[in-house]
């Protein structure tokens, strides 16, 4: 669907005047003003959306994976988690309703209202986070891990769409990567920071690990009344930009992939959309992108726990990984958007999880193995925005922007499902088994990129012969590689 051509020609006063020479001034002054307002609606946009999602995404990841620092901080003695695998039951109950509730909650979210959905889905889990301080055993537990699951199920789907209908294609993984990598670095210090709360054990009666919960829980409902007042909405229906900023946006979005307005959502375009066998490929990628990071995630502290470190020592040492996770996917993410090009450099970060799976599961040096940490964490950390803006730049239409967005997602769950089970309780302290099929996902998502590429080469060279003339239901839409 068109939109109408942006108001900046009227926006932006044009100097008049007689002369050739002047009129080259006058052009030049109106490139300039063109390039300054350009710049300054896109910071705009930029520091709206991306700090407060991406704290908002911190504080979800740091919910669902605070579980592992609550173990040893005393837990799992008091609810017995060691017994059997209860613990890995706990901590992968969450995942189910994850991946059950992604794809409607992102069909719905036009009609509910972002700032409304995503707000009361914040203060739903912070409640559960905070109950979970008080739960007397372990079936408790993992009941409220059920409702944590189920409110957090609609978020991180519904912040890549968004975010995704804001941008460019070559635009969006600098900033899908400068969300998650709040939350890669504050989930570093998150166990230190859950280490200082635990210390609390004893006050009105509470254990330490206890007031982790509870203590987290009170934060995020805070950060939840704050996202009400201040989150966005799509492009088409925000209210902080003016008339002139959302119809440039808006042109911007429609020239580069024709799908700035958007579609009407209807059940034979979900079954269409859903018939497409690259979204089945993305989302297997992802899932095995998100596993290693899951088990980092859960099992970082306890995997150095078995490399001889104490409890502090092993808090402390968690976080340097999440540090350079941090400035790796950015330089990443930096470089695919500049050369305009995903495929390549989602390959060597895969490559890079490999490699450092292969010298935490197997080198028998202790700083080997935790060099094998950083590299796990940072490739598999940079693969997870690569993925997700490969996807979103070979795909049009918000209903299928949505369909797709969920759908990988809920892929995630299910790669942490496989992490929190393959990492058994009697693996320990090395977890060969959960190293063996970490490194298989990683094979794997090599295979389905080669195909996937190989499929968008052929594609693209198609899209030159005249009978030929769209791609994805625009013209000349070439696919992302």
């Amino acid at each position: 669907m068109a939109v109408s051509p942006s108001p900046l020609s009227s926006a932006i006063p044009v100097k008049e005047t007689s002369s050739s020479h002047a009129d080259v001034v006058s052009l030049d002054d109106r490139g300039a003003e063109r390039w300054t307002f350009e710049r300054r609606t896109m910071r705009k946009i930029d520091l709206r959306l991306l700090p407060l999602l991406g704290m908002l995404y911190a504080i979800a990841a740091i919910d669902r994976s605070n579980l592992g620092v609550a173990r040893i901080a005393g837990m799992e003695k008091d609810l017995k988690l060691s017994v059997g695998s209860r613990y890995s039951i706990v901590s992968s109950l969450y995942f189910v309703p994850y991946i059950i509730f992604q794809l409607p909650s992102n069909l719905v979210l036009r009609q509910l209202g972002v700032r409304n959905w995503l707000a009361s889905c914040v203060v739903a889990w912070g409640v559960v986070q905070l109950a979970m301080g008080f739960v007397p055993n372990w079936g408790l537990l993992a009941f409220c891990r059920v409702l944590l699951g189920a409110f957090e199920a609609g978020f991180f789907p519904a912040m890549v769409f968004i975010i995704t209908t804001w941008y460019m294609r070559h635009e969006v993984q600098k900033r899908l990567a400068a969300f998650y990598v709040i939350s890669i670095f504050t989930g570093g210090f998150s166990a230190i920071f859950a280490f200082i709360l635990s210390r609390l054990g004893g006050k009105q009666g509470i254990p330490g690990w206890a007031w982790i919960f509870i203590i987290e829980g009170a934060i995020t409902i805070l950060f939840g009344i704050i996202a009400w007042y201040y989150i966005s909405d799509f492009p088409d229906q925000n209210t902080f930009l003016s008339e002139e900023q959302t119809a440039f946006v808006l042109e911007r979005v429609e020239r580069d992939r024709g799908d700035a307005i958007p579609d009407e959502l209807t059940k034979t375009k979900v079954i269409e959309h859903l018939l497409d066998w690259r979204l089945w490929a993305y989302s297997l990628m992802y899932m095995c992108a998100t596993m290693p990071a899951y088990a980092i995630g859960y099992f970082v502290t306890i995997i150095l726990r078995g490399m001889g470190w104490s409890v502090t020592d092993s808090l402390l040492l968690s976080a340097p990984p999440y540090v350079f996770a941090t400035v790796s996917i950015l330089l990443f993410a930096w470089i695919s958007d500049k050369f305009h090009h995903r495929a390549l450099f989602i390959a060597i970060q895969a490559i890079m999880t490999l490699v450092g799976l292969v010298l935490t599961g197997f080198s028998s040096s202790a700083a080997w193995r935790y060099v094998g940490i950083f590299l796990s964490n940072a490739g598999s950390g940079g693969c997870i925005p690569g993925i997700l803006a490969y996807s979103s730049n070979n795909v049009t239409s918000h209903t299928k922007r949505a369909v797709s967005t969920a759908m990988i997602v809920s892929f995630g769950g299910i790669g942490g499902i496989f992490a929190t089970t393959v990492f058994r309780q009697k693996d320990f302290p090395r977890y060969l088994p959960g190293i063996y099929a970490t490194i298989a996902c990683q094979v794997l998502l090599l295979l389905l990129l080669a195909i996937t590429t190989i499929h968008f080469v052929k594609q693209n060279k198609r899209i030159r012969a005249p009978d030929l003339p769209t791609r994805e239901g625009q013209p000349a839409f070439f696919y992302t590689l």
